[in-house]
């Protein structure tokens, strides 16, 4: 009884997490809305949609497996059609049968801080770049240098697939389907080396590399459709919701907005002094019992209102105000609740790293923008702003009310 309250009183984080980012939960659904044949907003199938995501991350994961099989059993089928045409010695030919490895290992190196850093979709991206680019010195090769060349990078893509293809589908798919998603990827590295030694026994090595080439093409074509972890999403999204807003041009050079305004610096100081202390009490007070999300879309909103009334009024009071309710912390707090704490250093570097870039192109640009037009300036911040509220409402899930242990567990399975 207490493990169905439970389960009740504690919707899990990445439910409402894949809702968002369209990758609706089918067993979720299932539970609450009675059946397969939920409706999502638009009235599409919510089932039909989440499944048709899902085949096409499990299909972008397996092309890469499977591309590292076939570059893995490529130097078997090669060998004696490179050294003929090429005039490699066995010496040479070692390099290049061996040098994968090499690049495996660099690949391996960076794989974890790369994901955390760019995300895993974007590795995804960089490690099929490695793939399509090493196969193309391969098929365009005349010595061994370049050839050497196209199988590190081969391996580098391969070195990068073993870490992300694996932790990219546990974050995405279904708890009902993920040993069974998760192994036919997996397997898909000796399907690839399978394949190669059959096809390879037919066609000549250039030939061979053509094909192998064509997973890589097709994983391109997949990354297109699939989504970011919503984890690293969020996390990112969030510091540059944050600094992207125009604080810094305020807080930097907030006496020459006074001076341009005609308004004592000195009284608009303390009145902003005034707004934000209050403010943020207000935020301690409330944020255990209205959560994280719906102080954000209020602080968020109100930066909105102030930017726009400080284009036309340089009314700076509400920016400020709306920005210590909110936006000032609880962004720092979100990220710290979702980050697991396997990845918690890197990631939490890169979203810091992510909050003071962002912090030096808008104090940076901000006496440009303003000299170009005062107005136009606050009704930039003010769209970001809004951009802001759209982003919370979209992707932030509430994490009030709940342990980290119950956070981190659910954002270790997306779709549970």
């Amino acid at each position: 009884m207490e493990e169905e309250q439970s389960v009740a009183k504690l919707p899990l984080i990445e439910a409402e997490c894949s809702a968002r980012l369209g990758i609706s939960n089918i067993d979720y659904d299932q539970d609450q809305h009675g059946g397969v044949g939920s409706l999502d907003s638009a009235g599409a199938p919510v089932e039909t949609r989440s499944t048709a995501v899902l085949c096409i991350c499990t299909f972008a994961a397996a092309c890469a497996a499977f591309t590292g099989g076939c570059l893995a059993s490529y130097s078997s089928l090669a060998e004696s059609g490179i050294i003929a045409d090429l005039g490699l010695t066995v010496a040479e030919y070692s390099v290049f049968g061996s040098i994968m490895t090499g690049g495996a290992m660099l690949g391996a190196v960076i794989s974890g801080r790369m994901t955390d850093f760019i995300g895993r979709r974007r590795t995804l991206w960089v490690l099929d770049i490695f793939y399509i680019v090493g196969w193309l010195a391969i098929i365009f090769a005349e010595g061994a240098w370049l050839l050497d060349l196209g199988r590190l990078s081969l391996g580098i893509g391969f070195g990068l697939t073993c870490y992300v293809g694996p932790v990219y589908l546990a974050e995405i798919t279904p708890k009902n389907v993920r040993g069974l998603l998760m192994s036919i990827s997996q397997s898909m590295t000796g399907y690839g080396a399978s394949f190669t030694f059959l096809v390879g026994s037919f066609v000549t090595w250039r030939s061979l590399a053509i094909i192998g080439c064509i997973p890589s093409l097709l994983l391109l074509l997949a990354l297109f459709f699939i989504p970011e972890s919503p984890r690293w999403l969020i996390g990112v999204g969030l510091m540059v919701v944050q600094t992207s807003d125009g604080l810094c041009g305020f807080l930097f050079y907030m006496s020459e907005i006074f001076d341009s305004a005609g308004i004592s610096s000195t009284l608009g100081f303390i009145l902003v002094a005034v707004v934000q202390i209050p403010s943020f009490v207000l935020t301690a007070a409330l944020i255990d019992k209205f959560g994280r999300r719906t102080l954000l879309m209020a602080s968020a909103t109100g930066q909105c209102l102030g930017c726009f009334l400080t284009g036309l009024s340089y009314f700076l009071q509400v920016y400020m105000g709306s920005y210590a309710f909110g936006m000032a912390q609880i962004p720092w707090i979100v990220v710290s609740e979702i980050l697991p704490i396997n990845v918690k250093g890197s990631a939490g570097t890169l979203c810091n790293l992510v909050n003071w870039f962002c912090s030096w192109v808008v104090s940076y640009t901000f006496n440009y923008s303003f000299s170009w037009s005062p107005t136009g300036t606050f009704f930039i911040y003010a769209g970001m702003c809004g951009f802001g509220v759209a982003f919370i409402a979209k992707l932030v899930p509430e994490t009030k009310g709940r342990t980290l242990e119950e956070i981190h567990a659910s954002l270790t399975h997306i779709m549970q």
